[in-house]
């Protein structure tokens, strides 16, 4: 972390461990996919087993002079590992290897690092960094390792650790006072749709599973798209039209990983929290991964710890076209209510099923009738227009216009508050049989 760094490019050996103490080991191309999507090039892959991790150096003897052979063959600059370093495993890794060691978590932030864009995004970044940086500080001060304590014998390392301690406590309490205030603005646009009765649909999922190509095909937004890991990393939203239901707001979120850092789901929480707030989770998973069950299950506990586990959810099986002798389809319970729907977002198969399905789940509040207005009547027929909830519309010899609604229910009465002689008991609105 307190190393100069190249650009791109840079030669890394990885090195994934599996150990029998631990019941859901990483993927190792995952953990490759990983290193590459953060610009490393992987020159040798070391892997191993262990009944439990080195106190000291994580891996043991043998293993760490065979990573240490690999280094200087390849006169690699930096030894990757798949699992998380204490720090000063990774200070005694450096020691015995003479380059940088990196952990998946610090990897991950490194990617996170790339990928942020919006001003938001880049504090969560940033706190996650320097909460992960506040406990390797010590690395960066090796050289001053031989400075004794004492009186009349401090030396400058110890000054200067407590100086940057200091630094970083005060760079963390400012951006956690932003990202407070974003987290208000966020709350503040979440209250602005409840009071439109916008019904919010959350994209979530694992990453690389497709959710940015599916936002695009629904909303034609042409968000940032690329086959590799957490290639969205800032939220979207856009508001679309949904059959019988009228308008609602989709949004695109980060994705989610096995074993996601803590740091992040706490730096993110802001973020998180458009998932955690959503009236329907769309769980898009990629139909095509032989492990998708693995996946469901780490995004439902990363959907758990951000306390959005009991939203309904609709599971969204995407890449069938990557599958032989899958076609579009809807899956229904005993009930007949939609559970999941299988497309490809890249080709645009089953989207209009997706639709059709989000309608059905959301068409549980609806309401539909017929309601018949008088000329005076002109404001309310106008914002029921805006909120694309007449269906057909016809005029009566007397002048009164007969409008065909289907809306949220609690929408609807907020609208017709002030017209109680159009009230949903009045003998102007007739629900449909």
């Amino acid at each position: 972390m307190f190393f100069d760094r190249p650009e791109s490019g840079e030669l890394a050996v990885l090195v994934h461990l599996d150990f029998s103490s631990i019941s859901s080991p990483e993927d190792p191309r995952e953990f490759e996919e990983l290193a590459i999507s953060a610009g490393a090039d992987p020159v040798a892959f070391v892997f191993g087993r262990r009944a439990t991790p080195d106190p000291k150096t994580f891996v043991g003897k043998g293993k760490l002079e065979e990573i240490r052979t690999m280094v200087k063959g390849h006169e690699a600059e930096l030894v990757i590992f798949d699992h998380t370093l204490s720090p000063s495993q990774e200070r005694n890794l450096e020691h015995e290897l003479k380059c940088r060691v990196l952990d998946r978590t610090g990897l991950i932030l490194d990617i996170f690092a790339q990928r942020a864009r919006t001003h938001e995004g880049k504090l969560q970044v940033e706190l996650a960094q320097l909460r992960h940086m506040s406990t390797r500080l010590v690395r960066g001060w090796t050289h001053l390792e031989r400075q004794k304590g004492g009186i009349g014998l401090r030396g400058p390392g110890e000054t200067q650790l407590e100086t940057d301690r200091r630094l970083l406590r005060a760079r963390i309490d400012n951006i956690e006072k932003r990202l407070q205030k974003v987290r208000g603005q966020r709350q503040q646009g979440r209250r602005s749709r409840e009071r439109a009765e916008l019904p919010t649909l959350s994209l979530v999922g694992y990453t690389n599973a497709g959710k940015s190509t599916l936002f695009n095909r629904i909303t034609k937004a042409g968000v940032y798209v690329k086959d590799q890991l957490f290639a969205t990393l800032d939220p979207t939203m856009r508001r679309i039209d949904l059959p019988n239901v009228g308008a609602a707001v989709l949004a695109d979120t980060v994705g989610f990983i096995s074993h996601l850092p803590h740091r992040l789901v706490q730096a993110f929480r802001a973020t998180l929290e458009e998932a955690a707030n959503a009236t329907l989770l769309l769980h898009v998973v990629d139909g095509a991964a032989e492990d998708r069950l693995h996946i469901i299950d780490e995004v439902r506990a990363v959907l758990e710890e951000i306390d959005a586990h009991e939203i309904p959810q609709l599971m969204v099986y995407n890449k069938i076209d990557l599958l032989q002798d899958v076609a579009p389809h809807i899956d229904r319970n005993e009930a007949g209510e939609p559970v999941a729907v299988w497309l490809s977002a890249r080709t645009g198969e089953g989207v209009d099923l997706l639709l059709e399905a989000i309608a059905e789940r959301l068409g549980e509040q609806m309401v539909q009738g017929l309601l018949t207005l008088k000329p005076q009547h002109s404001k309310l027929r106008a914002q029921l227009f805006e909120c694309h909830a007449v269906q057909d519309e016809r005029y009566l010899e007397n002048g009164e216009c007969e409008l065909q609604i289907c809306m949220p229910k609690t929408e609807l009465l907020r609208l017709m508050a002030p017209y109680p002689a159009c009230a949903v008991d009045s003998p102007l609105w007739r629900p449909a049989s």
